[in-house]
């Protein structure tokens, strides 16, 4: 199939290439020059582990191109992605302004029947505004579906490719067979293909990322409870989890979560309840826990040091709101960040990735590590922010002999209490009792 993706972020440009990579013609459109810039010099202008070889070999090949002319992008496809931002607004709600003027183009441009699929996450209503928009603005058929996006990051290529299921909102059972001839190269293992009402699809996107973010923001207040109570929240934890009803998935206590999605779509849920009066109560709490939770290790480290924090160096393991990703959107490490600045602390930072996006925001305000060990070298503390797997086994007893002072702040619980302690360590986690190194004899 001949397929254009308006938008090259981070959805639509792994959308672009996994398109591409099952053997259609893709045309990636976006109206910002150096982002084409870079992606026709064979670069990325994002951080996804795999996505820069398939780009690259989908170049070469042929299958995938990027161009900044609207109407040239358009003019060959049958089907239209759109993948343009819906940042959120000063009131919580998405805004679509970016939607609605790629729609306005399209129906301007169309040179023939066109499939317009909405990939970006937009409110419940979107797509019956969109038809309403192009009605009678052009001479063509165009038809709007919604394909809402299911994409972890850090694990999208496998997420596209391997989808747990596939769900496509239309009005015409025509378009329904299109975009399932589209998709079938990643549902050959029975994976559901699912139709529905473009206003229950749009739904579904929201849906699904509320419960997510329900079950970080529960098992972070049960963890902050355990805390105070002296249970451990990782044995808590694993008595849930065992539970066929509640699994593990997204039970892991840390320092809240972050992201391009579950801040902006909870936010743009309870937004959109407002407006139909039918308050989601849950999800205001949702989004007032997890915000709380950011500053759990803000919390921690000022108790411990307190007023001399001013006078000391905090180091960072982990910027990126989670591992395998550059994305620092709503990062819980900002939050701490900034709280250390404030108080008057030197702050020096370590991330496999999100380094550069953190200097873009920060500039000569940290100090900005290559290695995680130069992070801890006389510092007066670690805080652990991002559950990197190369921060997972560390070699303590380096850590020990780089830091002023043996005191480690888990944000993400990857070390055994028993073993800080044991190493000398001053341990502090999530919804685990701190610990303290043994007493020595005098």
């Amino acid at each position: 199939m001949k397929i254009a993706v308006v938008g090259t972020g981070y959805v639509g440009l792994v959308t672009a290439t996994c398109f591409a990579e099952s053997g259609n013609d893709v045309i990636g459109i976006d109206k910002d020059p150096a982002k084409i810039e870079i992606l026709d010099s064979g670069r990325l202008p994002i951080y996804e582990p795999g996505l820069l070889e398939l780009v690259q070999r989908n170049r070469r090949e042929g299958r995938l191109k990027f161009t900044t002319n609207f109407a040239e992008g358009i003019a060959p496809a049958q089907l239209i992605f759109l993948a343009v931002g819906t940042p959120q607004g000063a009131d919580g709600s998405a805004d679509l302004s970016a939607v609605w003027a790629v729609g306005q183009a399209i129906a301007q441009h169309a040179n023939g029947p066109k499939i317009v699929v909405i990939k970006s996450t937009v409110p419940v209503g979107t797509n019956t505004g969109l038809v309403e928009r192009m009605a009678g603005k052009t001479s063509h058929q165009i038809d709007v579906a919604s394909n809402p996006e299911f994409l972890k990051e850090g694990a999208a290529l496998d997420d596209f490719m391997k989808p747990d299921r596939v769900v496509v909102g239309v009005r015409r059972p025509e378009v329904a067979e299109a975009l399932k001839e589209l998709y079938s190269p990643y549902l050959r293992t029975e994976r559901p293909f699912l139709v529905m009402s473009p206003e229950s699809a749009e739904m579904t996107k929201y849906a699904a990322n509320a419960m997510l973010a329900t079950k970080i923001s529960f098992i972070n207040e049960m963890a902050n409870l355990s805390e105070r109570l002296g249970a451990d929240i990782n044995d808590v934890r694993r008595g849930m989890g065992h539970d066929a009803r509640i699994g593990f998935q997204f039970l892991f206590p840390g320092a809240g979560y972050g992201g391009s999605c579950f801040p902006k779509d909870v936010r743009a849920l309870i937004s959109l309840s407002r407006a139909v009066d039918a308050p989601v109560q849950l999800m205001q709490s949702v989004d007032d826990v997890n915000e709380a939770q950011k500053s759990v290790l803000v919390t921690k480290i000022k108790r411990h040091y307190g007023d001399s924090l001013k006078e000391k160096t905090i180091a960072i393991w982990g910027l990126a709101f989670k591992p395998r990703t550059d994305d620092i959107r709503e990062a819980p490490a900002l939050t701490l960040i900034d709280a250390l600045l404030e108080a008057g602390a030197a702050v020096r930072v370590h991330d496999p990735e999100a380094m550069a996006n953190v200097r873009a925001i920060y500039g000569d305000k940290l100090a900005y590590c290559d290695r995680p060990y130069g992070a801890i070298e006389g510092a007066d503390g670690l805080a652990v922010v991002t559950e990197w797997q190369e921060f997972r086994q560390p070699d303590f007893e380096v850590m020990r002999r780089l830091l002023r002072e043996p005191v480690v702040f888990d944000g993400r619980n990857l070390y055994d209490p028993k073993t800080m302690a044991a190493q000398g360590f001053t341990y502090e986690s999530i919804g685990r009792m701190a610990v303290s190194p043994p007493a020595t004899k005098a």
